[in-house]
């Protein structure tokens, strides 16, 4: 089940998931952002009472960006990635969904159907690619 998590102060499970997207010292600005941002949303997928994994997206107007995406280590493999994607295409109308991702993600964009396109070395060392999804 994807909920919706719009609590003001996240639960530990939350802060896991988040740090897999972001670095640790990032994960409560990253979520006050989700709290405090009306065109922000991040959704928990819980199984049996636990939050598994977790989808942050900015939302504008028909389109969505995929701001983070985790999933508990030992969850990774099961389809619950793909499950939150599925979610918000069916949730929402968008025209266009969109995420920037390191190379240890494009895999799994690519299956999904998503085009990818590099966008070089962003980063000293780091190439980042754009995933589309139409």
């Amino acid at each position: 089940m994807i909920r919706e998590i719009n609590v003001r102060i996240p639960h530990p499970s939350i802060k896991k998931l988040l740090s897999y997207a972001t670095s640790i010292d990032k994960v409560d600005n990253v979520y006050a952002k989700y709290i405090q941002s009306p065109n922000q949303q991040l959704f928990g997928f819980v199984r049996e009472g636990i939050i598994i994994g977790c989808i942050g997206v900015a939302i504008d107007h028909n389109s969505c960006e995929i701001k983070h995406i985790a999933v508990s280590p030992i969850e990774r493999g099961n389809g619950i990635g793909r499950k939150m994607i599925q979610y918000l295409i069916e949730k929402y109308t968008f025209t266009s969904i969109i995420a920037e991702t390191d190379i240890e993600a494009v895999e799994f964009y690519r299956k999904f159907g998503f085009k990818i396109t590099s966008l070089g070395e962003k980063y000293p060392g780091v190439e980042r690619f754009l995933c589309e999804f139409k």
